[in-house]
């Protein structure tokens, strides 16, 4: 197979790598990729979220197979383009990408199908509706802009002076564009977070192992959400029984939900969860792979990636082939100064050599670019240091082994990843 990856992050390097493992697979393009991935595959530079430019690029290199990294082009419509042309591709529909790309139908699709879920106050897409809401709803408020957001869409507001002032910045200075012109009001759930991903051609579907992202940006979750800093993945997330109701009461009425109205699902899709004392409820969908969850799944993976997603756009998804390692897997993210704000990028990567050769870890490039014989930083998250073990704690142990001998000015990252996976068996009972 020839493959064409559409993405240039972490996510979209883990691809690639457990792709390239694929005896099926004799070429893998990568649009637009990044430093690391070029080192790896041949990148070709075309905006992911263009998708005539995307049409015209599968149109002339002819893969047998695509597969849609980031939610940008899956919201613009580009398995709906490919699909057209009879191109194989992996990801979901624009409708079906709405569960991502508008947070108010997700939860409004949640709320028709009695999915368990936090209670809605209200949407609004008028400051002024959205200010008077305020005066009865309780605190903490969660505040969710409507649209993609890059990650900084949401916010967890502690009382009403801090959410009149993401509102105000949201809808009146326009300080989220389109993505903030329309917000959603609801309840603070309480719990342990979850990152419950499945993988589905339709109508037959495959869970993967469960993984737990790190949002903020410091620390014991201080500071401002992130895209992620990190994640883990260990069996010991997802006991027995919590994993039958997550299935049960989410994952399948979702699924069902969707064909009951003629949406069809095809491709990864991402289930945010809250285990609260009265269960699981859904915090979010996104229409992809989440990042960094990709980096700790993959490392984790035991099966030919390459053959499974060729059945995935094929819809002859066999879930019994997605076998994977015992143990456990882990990603510390190393980002710029500064982020998630405003940083500084060309800052020189070191270190990076002696890291790849440690046995079970591996280096995912995200925000890099190559210069002559060496990287330099090119986005908030630079690197996606992944390692699987045996348990966690070996994971956590390599992978931050690994993060120690890296450096570049202003470099910073979470040291307690993983910090709370002995927690997790409670959350659930």
């Amino acid at each position: 197979m020839k493959i064409l990856v559409i993405g240039g992050g972490g996510r979209e390097h883990a691809l690639v790598w457990k792709l390239k493992q694929s005896s099926r697979v004799q070429k893998i393009l990568c649009a637009p990729g990044n430093g690391g991935i070029a080192d790896d595959v041949e990148c070709l530079q075309v905006d992911p979220g263009d998708v005539r430019a995307l049409v015209a690029l599968a149109g002339k290199i002819g893969p047998d197979l695509t597969v849609v990294g980031p939610e940008l082009p899956l919201v613009n419509g580009i398995s709906d383009a490919f699909l057209q042309r009879s191109w194989a591709i992996v990801g979901p529909s624009r409708q079906a990408a709405q569960l991502e790309g508008s947070k108010i139908f997700s939860k409004e699709f949640l709320l028709r199908h009695r999915i368990p879920t936090a209670r809605m106050y209200g949407a609004y897409d008028s400051a002024s509706d959205a200010y008077a809401a305020l005066s009865s709803v309780a605190w903490p408020l969660v505040i969710k802009a409507d649209g993609l957001c890059a990650g900084k869409g949401v916010v967890l507001a502690p009382d009403l002076e801090s959410a009149q002032q993401f509102l105000e910045n949201a809808m009146e200075k326009n300080g989220l564009g389109l993505g903030g012109r329309r917000v959603l009001l609801e309840e603070t759930l309480e719990g342990e977070e979850l990152s419950f991903i499945i993988l589905t051609d339709g109508e037959r579907y495959a869970p993967m192992v469960p993984t737990r992202d790190h949002k903020r940006v410091f620390d014991g979750d201080q500071g401002p959400n992130t895209g992620g800093m990190g994640a883990y993945s260990s069996d010991e997330l997802l006991p027995t029984a919590l994993r039958g109701a997550v299935i049960s009461t989410i994952v399948e009425p979702t699924l069902r939900g969707l064909a009951n109205e003629g949406i069809p699902y095809q491709g990864f899709l991402y289930i945010g969860l809250m285990l609260t004392k009265d269960g699981p409820k859904v915090l979010e969908f996104n229409c992809r792979l989440g990042d960094p969850e990709a980096q700790a799944i993959v490392a984790r993976m035991d099966f030919d990636l390459a053959e499974v997603l060729a059945s995935v756009a094929a819809k002859q998804l066999d879930p019994a082939k997605l076998e994977w390692k015992k143990g456990a897997s882990a990603c510390v993210v190393l980002a710029s100064g500064g982020y998630p704000g405003k940083f500084e990028m060309g800052k020189s990567i070191d270190g990076l050599t002696p890291s790849t050769t440690n046995t079970g870890v591996r280096i995912f490039h995200a925000g890099t670019k190559r210069e002559r014989s060496s990287f330099v930083t090119s986005g908030g998250r630079v690197l996606g240091v992944t390692a699987a073990a045996d348990s966690l704690a070996a994971a956590l142990g390599l992978a931050y082994r690994a993060s120690e001998r890296i450096h570049f000015a202003g470099m910073h990252y979470r040291r307690d990843i993983g910090a709370t996976g002995g927690r997790v068996k409670a959350a659930g009972d």
